[in-house]
């Protein structure tokens, strides 16, 4: 089967960058680590027999308070695709659980499923399902269970817009009982003229919304608040709960069309309006497939982003010490010739641990974590896989739990794999 991509965002935008990126003279901290990856140590990981079947793709990762680690990806079935999930235990993985099978997947590298792990033994899961024949038609479907994943509710479709347009990019969290989530809402795109080509719906002239509810355990929709009225067209979302509420980080898109990295908060009740991270002042006239990631600890977040202004690419990773009210100065994570695709966990002593897939040559790439200390200390690069830097590769996804980090990640090919590997918290110093 033919798996569907966003051909659109990452034609007019990730090749404007990513191809081409002049590689930084101005960075101390970036010189120390350019070079090919065979001058990157290799991680000392522990590859995990992965549950997923061949042909499957864009795993995610999180876990739960008893340190259990979840599993999530999609899977060829007959017809369409199967959205499934696995526990580690630590020691091996549980028999896969299959969450739903359909034929109406909208299935991408870019936009895909999650579980999340509520309290008790209960989960909810999100998937995207396509409701009309525009290339780009296609809606948030969110299911619970009240069982581990042995049985699930109903879907529920938490934006209240039907309209054929693009809805996705989800990022959930919890808090109780509650189920929060945010996602990229097209519901102000205009439809494409007459015998235009579908791609002619994400034209300048469109925008994107971001838009969050809530569900109750029963599947009760909260109300709808629109957090950004104009955002980037396909950059994930991220979102985590803090001591102070829930923050959501996303790519905001000026007028004059500068996309830089913002965070929106919900203090006392109430969403507040997002503000930037930092002033990168990335102007690009097109989406570059390139979210941010958020960690939390309490009032402790780390928040990792790729930016590229100048055509210069870099990731960067900022702190908050107080639930992302602000946040310090950036620090420099890749290697010179990053591809992005990040994400961050934040590990025991308050550092950061970043991912990120960095460029070697040509298509040629490589998953590589850094730690980032809590006073902006920069680690080792350390290689966790080879890859490619084409779209089929994916976000490499990480998680912590306990004295370990675990990372999975899509090899391309025919049939793609699920990889997953481990590796010690003290083998990044």
């Amino acid at each position: 089967m033919t798996r569907r991509v966003l051909v659109l965002c990452s034609a007019l935008g990730a090749l404007a960058f990513t191809m081409g990126n002049r590689s930084p003279t101005s960075d101390p901290r970036a010189a120390a680590t350019r070079g090919p990856l065979e001058r990157v140590p290799a991680a000392s990981i522990d590859s995990i027999a992965s549950p997923a079947a061949p042909g499957s793709a864009e795993p995610n990762l999180t876990v739960g308070p008893d340190g259990r680690v979840y599993l999530s990806w999609l899977e060829p079935a007959n017809p369409g695709y199967s959205l499934r999930f696995a526990v580690h235990d630590g020691t091996r993985w549980s028999p896969p659980q299959t969450i739903v099978t359909r034929s109406d997947f909208f299935v991408n590298w870019a936009d895909f499923p999650s579980l999340e792990v509520l309290s008790g033994n209960r989960l909810a899961a999100h998937w995207l399902q396509r409701n009309g024949a525009g290339t780009y038609a296609y809606g948030v479907r969110i299911t619970q269970s009240a069982d581990g994943g042995k049985t699930w509710s109903p879907p529920v479709t938490p934006h209240r817009d039907s309209s054929q347009t693009e809805h996705g990019f989800v990022a959930m969290w919890h808090e109780g009982e509650t189920l929060g989530a945010v996602w990229l809402d097209g519901r102000k795109f205009k439809k494409p003229a007459p015998g235009a080509p579908a791609s002619s719906g994400h034209d300048a002239g469109n925008e994107m919304m971001l838009v969050s509810t809530t569900l109750s355990a029963n599947g009760l929709l909260g109300r709808e608040v629109r957090l950004d009225e104009r955002t980037c067209d396909c950059c994930l979302n991220a979102a985590v709960m803090t001591s102070s509420g829930p923050i959501v980080a996303y790519r905001n898109r000026t007028h004059d069309e500068i996309r830089d990295i913002y965070v929106a908060r919900r203090v006392g009740g109430a969403w507040r309006a997002g503000t930037p991270v930092h002033n990168d002042q990335w102007k690009i006239a097109a989406c570059p497939v390139n979210g941010p990631a958020l960690a939390a600890n309490g009032a402790r977040v780390a928040l990792a982003w790729f930016t590229a202004p100048g055509d210069s690419g870099r990731v960067n990773v900022a702190f908050s010490d107080n639930a992302g009210a602000t946040f310090g100065a950036p620090v420099r994570v890749d290697g010179g010739s990053p591809a992005g695709r990040v994400d961050v966990v934040l590990l025991p002593d308050g550092a950061a641990l970043v991912t990120w897939v960095e460029r070697v040559g040509g298509d040629i790439a490589a998953v590589r974590a850094r730690r980032i200390g809590r006073d902006g200390s920069v680690g080792m690069p350390m290689t966790i896989a080879s890859s490619s830097a084409a779209r089929s590769s994916g976000f490499p996804r990480a998680t912590v739990s306990g004295a370990n980090v675990l990372f999975a990640w899509t090899v391309p090919g025919r049939p793609s794999a699920v990889r997953v590997a481990r590796a010690a918290v003290t083998e990044f110093r």
